[in-house]
């Protein structure tokens, strides 16, 4: 039985199973193919309860962790409302092609629509077909203000 709830990292197991699950993502082709420093192993949680704007969702299969999203609050200065952004799911490979991600992306759209947002956002490999495909069927879609500008890139810089 599949159980989607928003996490309370306060509890042990929510917090144990965050961590599990973004190192699991963190080791996989689409998340770099490296685990999670212990740095980041340590220190994830507890960063993540000093930020008022993260949302943690987790999915579990008969009390197994086998789903995570990792949310953050955004603004949009051209809405002039907040904006949620999926900046992590994840579903354990095992748990693959059973809807779970979009029961996921559903559970965070709720969150969005209670806190008043004007859209979700997330970014996706180019590779990562499968991912695209899930997206797409939820209603996500490459952003862009006018075609003749084109999509809209996500770049970083390293600090």
């Amino acid at each position: 039985m599949l159980e989607i709830t928003i996490a309370d990292l306060s509890n042990p197991s929510h917090a144990e199973a965050l961590v599990f699950l973004l190192n699991e993502y963190a080791k996989d082709e689409m998340g770099g193919k490296a685990p999670l420093s212990e740095f980041a192993k340590q220190n994830l949680v507890p960063a993540l309860q000093k930020r008022p704007g993260a949302h943690v969702i987790l999915a579990f299969v008969e009390n197994q962790p086998v789903g995570l999203t990792i949310c953050l609050e955004g603004f949009s200065t051209f809405a002039c409302k907040p904006l949620l952004n999926i900046h992590d799911i994840v579903v354990l490979a095992a748990y693959r092609g059973r809807g779970i991600s979009k029961q996921l992306l559903s559970k965070a759209e709720e969150i969005a629509l209670r806190l008043g947002c004007c859209k979700l956002t997330l970014e996706v490999l180019e590779g990562n077909t499968v991912a695209q495909a899930a997206y797409q069927a939820c209603g996500f879609a490459g952003y862009e203000l006018d075609p003749k500008n084109g999509k809209a890139l996500f770049w970083q810089k390293k600090l």
